[in-house]
């Protein structure tokens, strides 16, 4: 029978397809047969080490030596008639180098490394089983020792450089790889324990019991490595101090910046943290963020703004016996009522409002609020809004107040800067409320004592589902 020749589109492919292969290194040499429909192939080659070479798959994998360098060709054999091939491939050309790949590997390998981190600097030489000594060149003023790995247990700025390495041979002093590529070390100014800020925002802020809450943690200064981990906050009442309980699943940190808590049937608040490196290095706890279902704080009077001469009532309720009142003002710190006002029962009342703040309460059964943002002013006008959400289809009144005498007429009303009201009612008044009114609302007024007019601070009026 005669050869029959298939006209079949034939190629070889190496894998990986580096330009310079070193010695030891493993490649694939794959004989691709394009247009053969569904025909079966033994596949059959010509490499540098032989004039045939045969195999039932269309690739094999090979550790290169300097002998593997030359030309590679391949066709393929019908299984079903051994007569039948294709014609053959072009040659391709494998070049192999004498030396010995060489690789500088940072351990962490992250962008940017901390001011007191740990980390390995490794030059690595691939192929084959020679014993090597190590030599390193470096632009940083701490130079590594002839090993194949520098470890720096307490980074610094003065380690921070491109490192490149070579190998000698130990029996044959005359041999070396080439230098490796630079690496660069950069080590950041920042020490590892001032990366302090982590945020942590709550989604949603209220919500329907068995309703699930999306928690999301943000670092100040973002770099590959993190690791998040997830707190709920449980209040102390001896003391000042929350206890942090980890949620499941974040025991070694996750990944991902973001935790769902499913099925949240109660009040609680969550705080997370981020850290990276062995050992590890933590930021700084989050504030305490909270979700609210079910227990309240209520103010008295019910309204955001406040003059700073203003006597306050925040009251605690819910299924405790037991609770205390918290704030965190813009300009200061985490502290309790016992600091600026008195505690009698579950009412916190203050004298006088010298800042605005968030305030909230908790329980040691780990119960909290909602929190309600109260601001105090010194100004001669403040706008009546209400302290907590509003459901939609509900009615709602807004009102102007003087410091010192009553609003009698021309009183005008904005949302969002823009005019809503302006005729001579005294009071703004949502008769069903909608989401659309959500929004930032101020008020102005002029008396008949009074030739000027005075403009309200603005304050943020919420709308919530009826579900919410």
């Amino acid at each position: 029978m005669l050869h029959e020749s298939i006209s079949i589109s034939v190629s070889v492919t190496l894998q990986p397809d580096w330009s310079q292969i070193f010695r030891g290194e493993k490649i694939t040499v794959r004989c691709e047969i394009q247009g053969g429909g569904d025909t079966e192939w033994d596949y059959e080659w010509k490499t540098p080490q032989s004039t045939s070479h045969q195999t039932h798959v269309n690739y094999w994998t090979l550790s290169v030596s300097e002998s593997s360098s030359g030309n590679y060709m391949c066709r393929g054999r019908n299984r079903r008639d051994s007569y039948s091939s294709t014609q053959w491939s072009k040659t391709i050309t494998l070049t192999v180098s004498v030396s010995n790949r060489v690789v500088v590997t940072l351990n962490p390998n992250w962008s940017e490394i901390y001011h007191g981190e740990m980390i390995t600097v490794r030059c690595e030489i691939q192929g084959g089983d020679t014993e090597w000594e190590y030599e390193w060149e470096t632009t940083s003023s701490i130079k590594p020792s002839n090993q194949n790995e520098f470890r720096i247990s307490s980074a610094s700025s003065s380690h921070s450089g491109n490192y490149r390495c070579k190998g000698r041979k130990k029996n044959a002093q005359h041999e070396t790889t080439g230098l490796s590529d630079a690496v660069t070390l950069r080590v950041s100014d920042t020490k590892s324990n001032q990366i302090s800020s982590s945020v942590l925002t709550v989604s949603p802020s209220w919500l329907s019991p068995g309703a699930s809450v999306s928690l999301r943690c943000e670092v100040e200064h973002p770099s590959a490595g993190w690791r998040f981990y997830w707190y709920k906050t449980v209040p102390k009442l001896s003391d000042r101090l929350y206890r942090y309980e980890l949620l499941p699943g974040s025991d070694s940190g996750t990944e991902e910046d973001s935790y769902m808590v499913h099925g949240q049937t109660h009040t609680a608040g969550y705080v997370c943290r981020a850290g990276r490196g062995e050992p590890v290095f933590y930021t700084e706890h989050s504030k305490p963020t909270f979700v609210w279902s079910g227990a309240s704080l209520t103010v008295s009077p019910d309204r955001v703004q406040h003059f700073t001469s203003d006597s306050v009532s925040l009251s605690c309720e819910g299924n405790s016996t037991e609770w205390r009142v918290r704030r965190f003002p813009e300009d200061s710190y985490l502290s309790l009522c016992s600091d600026w006002g008195t505690m009698t029962g579950s009412t916190c009342n203050i004298s006088g409002l010298n800042s605005s703040a968030v305030y909230w309460c908790e329980s040691g059964s780990g119960q909290f609020t909602n929190s309600v943002n109260i601001t105090g002013h010194n100004d001669d006008i403040i706008l009546v809004s209400p302290v907590l959400p509003v459901t939609e289809g509900t009615s709602v009144t807004l009102g102007c107040k003087l410091r010192r005498e009553n609003v009698v007429s021309n009183v005008f009303f904005y949302q969002n800067d823009k005019l809503i009201q302006n005729d001579t009612r005294v009071e703004l008044i949502i008769s069903a409320v909608l989401k659309s009114d959500q929004g930032f609302y101020r008020c102005e007024v002029q008396t008949d004592s009074l030739i000027r007019t005075l403009t309200s601070p603005q304050s943020w009026m919420a709308v919530k589902c009826e579900y919410d």
